[in-house]
Formats: structure tokens, C-alpha cells, sequence
């Protein structure tokens, strides 16, 4: 029995393959097969032992273009087969007996245990190949450098407080249904790249994020108690001292607790608000509609609609709608500066930095590379200008700062998108943005006369503002 089928496997199978298979496409595909899985194996291992390179663009080649090349190449070999075999058919020269193998012939058994053997390996390799594709395409430097359209967000993903949650976690999440979904997407997007039709700057918010249920409380559960949280904010005038105060702000955050009772911002708006808005960036809210604990609900509508219904986006409010920049926050340019001069990486000592810094980060340049050329070098003509002994006696707070204010401005500014400040607002707080006053603005009242609240100490307690020193702080022992 093994030696019939041994002779059927040679009569049938593989005395036409190596015949057909002598011809050039086939040929030409166990090249490109060969020379790409050699290259691709060569890097995996290169990445195994930590000496390959993480410039994103060698990921795309050696993980997405090879791997293409190397199943391009297996996928030659049965069209050339093919091929070979109809042009032999339509002249008639297909052999009734094809050429003889001896299998006792050494040579030829080695051959054939190479071509074994090297099936094997391109399964491996494909499979490989295939899993590697897939977790590079699922990557953060994927999804922010490879696509230059998305570096701003991915400027912004860098520094932000989820910049260890990869990007798919929430844009994409599990199942075949969402991964397909995405890369569909993700197909087009690339055609609009392609032709230069992409839009500038990247549209906000996105329409198919998965839902805040799925992606923010898998991590941040309502069904913790949240309770209090102490803010403490710097601001710096624009006088010579850069004279430092700080407002100190109790927020109730509150949420759900274990005897499910609701308190707090989240308590109050988490699951049972609705509402209208009538602009892309979801800024503009002239319909609210709360569901009450006993099952009624309560409308207010602002007094513009007169009675009307308005025409928009319609959501049962989540996380994101105030928290939508969690990821991808962009600040403003008295937000940047403040930050970085209470963290100290621009020096407080240097007279009228906050003001010549704010007027350097509002400035008008052609691109990022302008900027990093301009900020440094006016900064630094403006102390030579106005008081060079500064220059003289802290060149390297100026250069600093420079250098500070360059990384604000790329972190924040992407002219090339045209990503300016301010271009994508930030609905947590009120200070930068409209925020909790889209709702919360005094106009948004039921047919009855009752309005929306505007009780400050419903979200938060003031326990100094704009203070030199505080007292609040002394007091709880964080600032003496």
C-alpha cells in the first residue's frame, strides 16, 4: 500500500509540478519569496535581540510591504504553473508521460526534502508574518508616525495622562466586526491621503468611537465612589516679576457608591442627561432633557428656540462628552506657559518671560521648523534689546526657555494641519471654553420658569483665588 501511493504521488503530483513548474513567473515568484522571507526573518531577529530600528516607516516595510512581497511571490508559482500548463494545452504539447523521477536518485530526494522543508518554513513565516502585520497595524507609532495627517494627535496622545493605553483600545476594540470595520475605514482614509483629499485639521469628535461604556469604564468604574479633589492652579501676570498666584478649588466629582447613590459632577450627569447639539464640535447645546430618579423627565430648552425643536445630534450624555480631548488634549498658550513655568522649565527669574513668552507662542509662523528657528532666536534678541545683563548672566535660562517655549508651541501648533490654538476646544471647566456653560449658562430653562443650575459650590468650593500664597494651602500643609 505505501509503495502505491508512493507511485500515485510521483505519477500525479509531482512529476507535473516540477515540469509546469519550470517556467519564469514561477520561477520569479520563489525568488521574491525567498529574498523577502530571507529579509524578513533577518529583521525579526535583529528585533528579537533589541538591535532593530523603531522608525516607523522600516515597520511598514518589514511588516506590511514583505509580507506582501513573500505571498505575492508563493502566489507566482501555481500562476505560473498555470499558465505554463494552458499554453501547453492550447498547442497541444502536453506530454502523456511526463519527464521520469528517480527517486533513488539522491540529489533528488534532497531536493525534494528542501522543498519540504521550505513549505514549512514559508507557513511559519506567513503566519508570522500575518500576526506581526496585525499587532504593527494595532501600534501607537503606527497609527501616529507612519501617518504624518495624524501627528498632531499623536503629539498630543504622547503627553497625555493615556499615552500608555494603545490607540486601538478605544478607536477599534475587540471582535472581527470592529477590526474589519476599522481597517475598511482605514482603507479609505489612506486613498484620501493618497490624493491629497484628507481633511485639515483631523474632524472632531469622532462620530464612531466606541461607546464611553465600553472603552472609559472598563478602567475609570462608575460604580466607585469618587468623592473630592484638591486643584491647585499657577498663573503668572505679565509684569516684570512674573508675579505668581494661585487659585485652589475643591471639585465634587463624586459618582456612583456602593449603595448606588449618585453624587457629585459625575452622580449628576453620568446616564441620565440628554441632549441636542447643532454643531460639529458639539459646543453649541440648545435642548436638555434629564430623566428624574422617579421616572418623569424634565426638558430645558434655551429661549432662542421659542417652543421649537432643534435639528441635530441627539446623545445620552457618557464621558466624552465633557472629558473629549482625554487622549488628545491641545491647551491654550496661558495654559502651556503657566504650566511650565510652576514645573520650573521656564525660569520664574527671568523678567517678562511670561509676556514675551505668551506673545512668542501666539505669533504667526509658516511651519514648526520656522518656529524652532524664530522662538529661540527673538526671545533671546529680546533680552539683548531690553536688558543685557540677563543675556550676560543667564544665558542658559534664556536658552531654556527658548527651547520650553519651542516644545510648547510643536506640542500644540501643527500649521501644515492647520492645528492652531484653540482649534479643538476642551469641554472639561469653563475657564478656556465654553465647557459646563453650554449648559449651565442661565438660558437653558423649562416651560415652567426653572432653569438649569448656575450654583457654583454645586461642582466645586473656591478656597482662594488668584492668591499670592494662599492660606488654604498653608493650612492643609502643602505650601509654606
Amino acid at each position: 500500500m505505501p509503495i502505491l501511493l508512493s507511485l500515485r504521488l510521483r505519477e500525479h503530483w509531482i512529476r507535473p509540478a516540477l515540469y509546469f513548474g519550470n517556467n519564469p513567473i514561477s520561477l520569479l515568484g520563489g525568488a521574491i519569496t525567498t529574498a523577502s522571507g530571507v529579509m524578513m526573518v533577518g529583521y525579526w531577529l535583529m528585533d528579537l535581540i533589541g538591535r532593530g530600528n523603531s522608525n516607523p516607516y522600516l515597520g511598514i516595510i518589514f511588516f506590511l510591504i514583505l509580507p506582501m512581497l513573500f505571498i505575492l511571490g508563493l502566489a507566482l508559482i501555481p500562476i505560473g504553473m498555470y499558465v505554463r500548463y494552458r499554453k501547453l494545452q492550447e498547442k497541444r504539447k502536453i506530454p502523456a508521460v511526463y519527464p521520469e523521477i528517480d527517486i533513488n536518485d539522491r540529489i533528488f530526494r534532497h531536493g525534494i526534502d528542501i522543498v519540504l522543508v521550505a513549505t514549512i518554513v514559508n507557513l511559519l513565516v506567513v503566519s508570522v508574518a500575518s500576526y506581526r502585520g496585525a499587532s504593527y497595524m494595532d501600534s501607537p507609532e503606527f497609527c501616529g508616525q507612519s501617518c504624518h495627517v495624524m501627528h498632531p494627535e499623536f503629539a498630543a496622545y504622547k503627553i497625555s495622562a493615556h499615552s500608555h493605553v494603545p490607540c486601538v483600545d478605544c478607536h477599534i476594540g475587540s471582535g472581527a466586526g470592529s477590526y474589519f470595520e476599522a481597517k475598511v475605514n482605514g482603507s479609505k482614509q489612506l486613498v484620501e491621503v493618497a490624493f491629497n483629499r484628507y481633511p485639515r485639521p483631523v474632524p472632531s469628535p469622532v462620530k464612531n468611537l466606541r461607546p464611553a461604556r465600553i472603552v472609559c469604564e472598563s478602567c475609570h468604574t462608575p460604580a466607585k465612589f469618587v468623592g473630592e479633589k484638591l486643584l491647585v492652579k499657577s498663573t503668572f501676570a505679565d509684569d516684570e516679576q512674573n508675579t505668581e498666584t494661585q487659585s485652589v478649588v475643591v471639585l465634587h466629582l463624586g459618582g456612583r457608591d456602593s449603595l448606588s447613590h449618585l453624587s457629585g459632577i459625575h452622580g449628576v450627569h453620568l446616564g441620565h442627561i440628554e441632549y441636542i447639539t447643532t454643531d460639529a464640535t458639539r459646543t453649541t447645546i440648545p435642548w436638555v432633557q434629564r430623566r428624574n430618579a422617579d421616572g418623569s423627565e424634565t426638558v430645558y430648552a434655551a429661549s432662542a428656540l421659542n417652543g421649537k425643536m432643534p435639528q441635530g445630534e441627539r446623545r445620552l450624555m457618557d464621558c466624552i462628552d465633557c472629558h473629549n480631548r482625554a487622549a488628545h488634549t491641545f491647551e491654550t498658550p496661558e495654559d502651556a506657559l503657566n504650566r511650565a513655568m510652576a514645573e520650573g522649565a521656564i525660569s520664574q527669574s527671568l523678567p517678562w518671560v511670561h509676556k514675551e513668552g505668551l506673545a512668542l507662542l501666539k505669533a504667526d509662523y509658516a511651519s514648526q521648523a520656522d518656529a524652532r528657528a524664530k522662538i529661540p532666536a527673538q526671545l533671546a534678541a529680546f533680552y539683548q534689546g531690553s536688558n543685557p545683563q540677563v543675556l550676560a548672566t543667564k544665558a542658559d535660562l534664556v536658552k531654556n526657555a527658548g527651547q520650553e517655549l519651542v516644545r510648547l508651541y510643536s506640542d500644540n501648533v501643527f500649521p501644515d494641519m492647520k492645528v492652531t490654538w484653540g482649534t479643538h476646544p476642551n469641554h472639561i471647566g469653563h475657564m478656556s471654553y465654553p465647557g459646563c456653560f453650554r449648559c449651565h449658562d442661565g438660558d437653558h430653562s423649562t416651560k415652567d420658569g426653572q432653569t438649569i443650575t448656575q450654583d457654583c459650590t454645586a461642582c466645586h468650593n473656591l478656597l482662594a483665588v488668584d492668591e499670592s500664597k494662599p492660606k488654604a494651602l498653608a493650612d492643609l500643609g502643602i505650601q509654606q
